[in-house]
């Protein structure tokens, strides 16, 4: 029996670009199987042809849904009605909505109550409640084509420079607290428990400021002093090393 985490995946074909939909499941694959996957929409409407193209061959289940009234849109609705049938009809650890539209943040936090997390991806524009109440989400205009080199991927123009990461006060606040809750007693903290700390408090991933790992994020901004200790990187406040002893 798998030990995989069962993840169904749900698209607003509407509001989620075609093109991005090959690194959305090899993303997913990093933290289990979308056993589940659907892409809600009205698949009469001449946007969608771009879905069309690729649904069979990501073994995605068209969901159709036509516009009973002007103005109102009835795949929302759907996609949320669906994912409350599987939340309590199958055994799933985790879902992935794929989509830009702010009124899916109830679903999300009412998933979450559930104890399963749910992952986002939409584009910049995605208003930010509904990005901080997935448990990660990603923007699609910082995903490459798996085809990209890493090299490629590192010298993206969305990467955020020093001085932008520093005047990011919500950043600085967040990176800051975490290293102080995770602070052994010699001072340090473990980069791999910040990134657990900061994972369980708040929707976070390093790319979404132009960076692969949390830790090229955390050295960028200048902030912290680091420290390799065997095969583990430690970190602290350059603040605290400035302070005087005693």
């Amino acid at each position: 029996m798998s030990d995989e985490a069962r993840i169904a995946l749900l698209i607003d074909a509407d509001n989620c670009p075609a093109g991005k939909i090959e690194v959305i499941l090899d993303e997913l694959a990093k933290y289990g199987v979308p056993n589940v996957r659907r892409a809600y929409g009205n698949w009469k409407s001449n946007n969608l042809k771009g879905w069309e193209e690729v649904l069979h061959d990501y073994a995605i289940q068209p969901i159709q849904q036509f516009a009973y009234t002007k103005g109102k849109n009835a795949t929302d609705t759907a996609m949320i009605i669906d994912a409350m049938d599987l939340l309590y009809t199958q055994k799933l650890d985790a879902f992935c909505l794929a989509s830009s539209d702010s009124d899916f943040t109830p679903l999300v936090m009412r998933i979450r109550a559930n104890g399963l997390k749910v992952y986002g991806f939409g584009e910049k524009k995605t208003p930010m409640p509904f990005v901080n109440a997935c448990s990660k989400f990603l923007y699609l205009e910082n995903l490459g084509t798996l085809s990209q080199t890493s090299e490629e991927t590192t010298t993206s123009p969305q990467r955020k420079s020093a001085k932008e990461l520093k005047s990011d006060t919500k950043l600085v606040g967040l990176l800051r607290n975490a290293v102080e809750a995770c602070m052994l007693e010699d001072g340090w903290s473990s980069l791999a428990l910040v990134g657990s700390h900061i994972s369980n408090q708040a929707s976070f991933d390093p790319r979404n400021f132009g960076y692969r790992k949390l830790g090229d994020l955390i050295e960028a901004t200048g902030l912290f002093e680091f420290e390799r200790r065997g095969t583990h990187l430690f970190l602290r406040d350059k603040r605290a090393a400035k302070k005087p002893a005693g």
